[in-house]
């Protein structure tokens, strides 16, 4: 079978060598066809003159992927996906009448999902909704109180047990409105650099999930304090979830609970000082409220084993929510039923809505996380509202929060970026006598 790979190279022997190498074999013959995607795609020098042109292995060489067997795995899911599809059809219109159910049904759904967390499966993951309806929608406030909007997003280098000197930064970008500041928006940067111990907690070096989870506790802990020095009201945005994601109970959930103490009180400190706080999930995948829904229609003898039954599934929210909500319309409210909901109490409990910042010709459905002290509040759920949708449609037929989008772009680290700081790092420790080790063979080979 034919491989495709990439060469940049300056003549065929060269060309002919490196695949050798590569394929531990001898080409006994390279036939050029070009404009044709099979074989090896070259990538002439721009100097040499040379085309570009593909070739094929008539000896034949070894594939990275076994191209025939997936082919005959997508032609079986192609063979299956009309059926799904019908059966999807049915469920859609199965889960929409269950969304219209009368009072009495709702309510009787959610004492259901009630019992189940009481008595069976406290990590029920749903939505229960605050008011007797499903499908309760409001329109667009035409106002928006004078305040300031504040979006903060965060990005990070994980440790590279790799490199030749191993490091991790928490990269903090926040964008700033005033209202009635007629200048542009201000840009905030806050970099954090963390070395030898500071790479450590108690279960040993930090990896890509602690590392996450301590640059959401950074985003929240600074966004509070550019809050408590800006004019209120204040609007806070997020990218993701308010609920901190993390560890289950058992290994890692010492420092996990730790770290929830300290993002709480952070949120605690967000509430004293008024803050609308929400956190904005772009295209969102849990489907809380079928999940609500599937609880109604699970047998009583099998909600000891709720987990396993999954009556709507492939059902989205965000699909059943599009026919229910007008551009700029928000679903009533609902409580975010988790694992880890119960340590959010009080006004730290947590909600969302769903709301619609598409156009009527594309909706774009969303799920906007906010904690009780906002879910009460109706000027602010208001104030929420429209500043979301205004935010959207700033960035036109990609309707996502604007000051969003600005602060993700400021966090961003490149490549280039890390690769300086690795530079700067290692600068300031030959500098001072300081010895540093070498790239390991892994990382060198990754490197050819």
């Amino acid at each position: 079978m034919p491989i495709k790979i990439e060469i940049i190279d300056f003549s065929t022997n060269q060309v002919k060598s490196r695949v050798e190498a590569a394929c531990r074999e001898t080409v006994q013959e390279l036939k050029w066809e070009a404009g044709k995607t099979i074989g090896l795609k070259i990538i002439p020098d721009r100097g040499s003159g040379l085309r570009t042109n593909y070739i094929r292995f008539i000896n034949g060489a070894r594939m990275a992927v076994d191209f025939q067997r997936i082919g005959e795995q997508i032609r079986a899911v192609g063979e299956q996906a009309p059926q799904r599809a019908r059966e999807l059809v049915e469920l859609y219109k199965l889960a929409a009448a269950l969304l219209e159910g009368e009072p009495d049904e709702i309510i009787n759904v959610r004492r259901k999902a009630e019992r189940v967390v009481e008595k069976f499966d406290n990590n029920l993951r749903c939505g229960i909704p605050l008011e007797n309806s499903l499908t309760s929608s409001y329109t667009l406030p035409g106002r928006i109180s004078e305040g300031t909007l504040i979006a903060v997003d965060g990005s990070q280098i994980i440790p590279d047990l790799h490199g030749e000197v191993n490091f991790g930064l928490i990269n903090l970008g926040a964008v700033i409105i005033r209202g009635g500041d007629p200048g542009p928006p201000q840009i905030k940067i806050n970099s954090r650099l963390l070395y030898e111990n500071q790479l450590y907690n108690e279960t040993g070096m930090m990896g890509d999930f602690q590392f996450s989870l301590l640059r959401d506790i950074n985003e929240r802990r600074w966004l509070a304090e550019l809050a408590a020095e800006s004019r209120a009201p204040v609007t806070a945005l997020t990218d993701g979830p308010v609920e901190l994601w993390g560890a289950s109970r058992g290994e890692g959930w010492t420092d996990f609970k730790q770290s929830l103490e300290e993002y709480k009180q952070t949120l605690f400190h967000l509430e004293r000082l008024g803050v609308t706080v929400c956190g904005y999930v772009d295209n969102p995948a849990a489907n809380l409220i079928t999940r609500f829904l599937e609880t109604g229609l699970i047998e009583e003898d099998r909600l000891p084993n709720i987990r396993k039954e999954h009556p709507l599934r492939g059902v989205k929210d965000r699909v059943l929510f599009s026919a229910v909500l007008k551009s700029g319309e928000r679903s009533g409210v609902f409580r975010l039923q988790s694992r880890t909901t119960r340590e959010y109490t009080g006004g730290l409990a947590l909600h969302f809505f769903y709301l619609n910042v598409g156009r009527e010709a594309n909706p774009q459905l969303v799920r906007v996380e906010i904690p009780a002290w906002v879910a009460g509040n109706q000027d602010k759920l208001d104030d929420l509202q429209a500043v979301l949708v205004e935010q959207c449609r700033i960035l036109g037929n990609r309707p996502y929060p604007y000051l969003l989008h600005r602060a993700h772009e400021t966090a961003l680290v490149t490549i280039a970026e890390k690769e300086q700081i690795t530079e700067m790092l290692l600068g300031e420790l030959r500098r001072r006598g300081v010895a540093v080790g070498a790239p390991s063979p892994k990382s060198k080979l990754k490197s050819l």
